[in-house]
């Protein structure tokens, strides 16, 4: 799925989902020379934005996180797929309705059953990252970099 960038034009102007051109790039330049605060970080393409807030909306409702982490094995049906979550078929295969749309799952039809998978390997890294971050937080882990950078600008967690 790509774009064109405007006024490039030719092969070389297509760019994938996420992507921006030069003249798209915005830097934050607010924290130059603060120690820790590394080099300026490019923005996020607006239509980008949207795109990464819809996905992380799907990630918003347990029983569809539930029924992501099932598809990580491969692809199950939707009767497979209820039962993993402890849901009913009816209430699994509307929130499958709702990452299909998204884009997070495709459904194959076999005979009378529609296999679930995931889209891409994207989806399976994403899940194992919310995962693991839900998992650190409940813990109280954080990352070394997390914690080196914060602890370099003299930051600690208050609990708010």
């Amino acid at each position: 799925m790509g774009h064109a960038n405007q006024g490039t034009g030719g092969p070389a102007s297509v760019a994938r989902l996420g992507e921006v051109s030069s003249s798209e790039v915005r830097t934050d330049r607010a924290d130059a020379g603060v120690p820790g605060s590394g080099p300026p970080r490019a923005a996020v393409a607006s239509h980008t934005a949207e795109r990464v807030a819809q996905t992380m909306q799907a990630l918003a409702t347990a029983s569809r996180v539930r029924l992501l982490a099932q598809l990580r094995d491969g692809p199950l049906s939707v009767g497979e797929l209820a039962q993993g979550a402890e849901m009913e078929q009816s209430a699994a295969s509307h929130q499958l309705r709702v990452l299909r749309h998204l884009g997070l799952v495709i459904g194959r039809r076999t005979g009378r059953n529609v296999l679930y998978a995931l889209h891409d390997q994207h989806i399976a890294t994403l899940l194992s990252e919310a995962i693991g971050h839900a998992e650190h937080v409940e813990l109280g882990i954080a990352d070394q970099i997390s914690a080196s950078s914060t602890a370099s600008l003299g930051w600690t967690d208050s609990g708010n």
